[in-house]
């Protein structure tokens, strides 16, 4: 086992604790549950920073929540294998990407299909989901939306990743019940937010935290992180943010009061 996969089984998180995998990909741990969000743990072509973990020694895995089909979100390299060594695990996925999760060799009974305003209860987790704009929603009658982000509350602390998408005219509006703390927020790639556009999602929600995502690991996803910092701290300034370094875990503060930016 990895020194950081060691680190994520033994940590004690009385407040959730996040590790960034690089792109969109993390873990979370709250007391006990271990979640994963969109990993891209393969060496997928191109990748420029290595995966910081094995998945196929990923056992302690008790969701892991893919926002759509594209495959740096539902990786055939990443999470059949996760699922192999995780043997109570389940994976996420909108409905429509059924078919696509059992092509790569996901077999259904492994699978909990949602949409829009569903709730997935698995143990003591609870996901919430909101259609992403990927760059449009795209909504089928029997598909639903193909493009979701997930909303997964632990105890007063809801943490909202944003899978791929743009914003979009109701997008605050949807979020705002939540009471989001952390928002992961894609801020890289043609189809994805601007930096600008993500800060301003942040303050519409009343996010306590932002964090970016969806950068640095492709060459198509290109983004100078300072310049996201830059924003932050002359645009936003009392806005809450943590830019991670790969693999690096952080708890979100229980203390509201605390400080504000995490560099």
């Amino acid at each position: 086992m990895s020194q950081l996969l060691a680190e994520i089984e033994t940590a004690l998180c009385p407040t959730p604790r996040l590790w960034w995998l690089g792109h969109s990909g993390f873990a979370l741990k709250y007391r006990h549950a271990i979640l994963y969000l969109d990993p891209l743990l393969s060496n997928a072509p191109g990748r420029l920073v290595p995966p910081p973990i094995n998945p196929a020694e990923v056992g302690h895995a008790g969701l892991i929540l893919c926002s759509h089909a594209h495959a740096g979100h539902l990786d055939g390299g990443t999470v059949p294998a996760m699922l192999a060594a995780s043997r109570r695990g389940k994976v996420v996925v909108p409905m429509s990407v059924a078919p696509r999760a059992h092509s790569l060799g996901i077999s259904y009974h492994r699978m909990v299909t949602t949409n829009a305003d569903l709730r997935v209860e698995f143990l003591d987790d609870r996901i919430y989901a909101v259609p992403s704009a990927h760059p449009k929603l795209d909504w089928t009658p029997l598909g639903g939306y193909p493009y979701l982000g997930y909303l997964v509350r632990f105890g007063d602390c809801t943490i909202y990743h944003a899978g791929d998408g743009v914003p979009y005219d109701t997008l605050a509006a949807r979020l705002r019940p939540y009471n989001v703390t952390v928002a992961l927020l894609p801020i890289a790639g043609s189809r994805n937010f601007t930096i600008p556009a993500a800060a301003q999602l942040a303050a519409e929600i009343g996010a306590r935290w932002l964090v970016p995502m969806h950068y640095g690991m492709f060459p198509a996803c290109a983004v100078e992180i300072d310049r996201f910092i830059e924003h932050m701290l002359e645009q936003q300034p009392a806005q809450g943010f943590k830019v991670f370094q790969c693999g690096e875990g952080w708890s979100v503060p229980a203390d509201e009061s605390a400080f504000r930016s995490g560099l």
